[in-house]
């Protein structure tokens, strides 16, 4: 059985995140629409007081994912302005970033298991091997913030499951 590869492990999974949250995205502003609520009110909500907003959650998303192929395959991070206030520009945020990760090539990203990843985030540093910070660190982070934008939008009453968080693949 052949070991699964950087890439796989990395820009087809990630895909499967953006393409399903834009599918979810569409539903949210459908939803929106046909119940009359104001779409701010969705894009703005949270789980609890302390917490990101909707739009923060998928602007992490999207920067977790740009980031983590860029660094694995040592070319710089593009930067977003994180300025979107509607369903259509964070939807616009999902797909440019689905476009930058189909730019990649497997020969980038394969064999990067042991690069050295160093972050900074605030006042902390980070080190990594390219293996753990895409399974451990990444991955995670992902994950953690597609499912509160689940959680944030199944909670304001939009019928959404398992299926349109797990996609068609």
């Amino acid at each position: 059985m052949p070991a699964i590869s950087m890439y796989r492990a990395s820009v087809p999974v990630f895909t499967c995140v953006l393409k399903n949250l834009d599918s979810i995205l569409d539903k949210a502003a459908t939803y929106a629409a046909e119940k009359k609520i104001d779409p701010g009110v969705l894009l703005n909500s949270r789980l609890a007081p302390n917490m990101f907003a909707l739009t923060r959650q998928v602007q992490i998303v999207t920067d977790q994912i740009k980031g983590c192929v860029s660094r694995l395959a040592g070319v710089d991070i593009p930067r977003y302005e994180d300025n979107e206030t509607t369903f259509a520009e964070l939807k616009a945020r999902l797909n440019k970033t689905l476009d930058y990760i189909s730019s990649f090539k497997p020969e980038q990203i394969n064999g990067t298991e042991d690069k050295h990843i160093s972050l900074k985030l605030g006042n902390s540093q980070y080190e990594f091997n390219g293996l753990d910070y895409l399974l451990n660190a990444v991955t995670m982070h992902v994950y953690f913030h597609y499912t509160t934008t689940y959680a944030i939008l199944r909670h304001n009453g939009l019928e959404i499951g398992k299926g349109d968080y797990i996609g068609q693949g």
